[in-house]
């Protein structure tokens, strides 16, 4: 199994990562997302506050890729691309952790997304 490290935990916890989807038209779609939590060594869980096209094409295509970087990229560029399987969810236990998510204060909530990594690879 695919397990997200201390070192990957920390980038994607602490950065806006890139998220591409695939349209009806398989055409690319990309996103950035911020305050994303690493639930288990291989989930990550993204709040939908404003989505419409990703959440339109995670439910009909669920493999998606996850893109992250860290901040300071000019001076020690380290990144990794994440590839797995989204779920959505509007209620339930991974709605309401979104909904528990400090930064979400204030914010409609409308989803969560729960992606399962299947592969990390390390951008060089």
């Amino acid at each position: 199994m695919i397990k997200i490290n201390k070192e990957l935990k920390n980038l994607i916890e602490e950065n806006v990562l890139a998220l591409a989807t695939v349209s009806e038209q398989d055409k690319p779609h990309c996103i950035t997302v911020a305050f994303t939590k690493v639930v288990s060594e291989n989930q990550i869980l993204i709040t939908d506050n404003h989505m419409v096209e990703t959440r339109q094409n995670i439910l009909r295509n669920p493999e998606v890729v996850l893109v992250v970087w860290n901040k300071d990229w000019q001076k020690d560029c380290i990144g990794y691309s994440l590839k797995g399987k989204a779920k959505y969810f509007t209620k339930g236990k991974w709605h309401e952790t979104v909904k528990k998510i400090l930064e979400n204060e204030g914010e409609p909530c409308k989803g969560a997304i729960l992606v399962t990594i299947d592969k990390i690879k390390r951008l060089t």
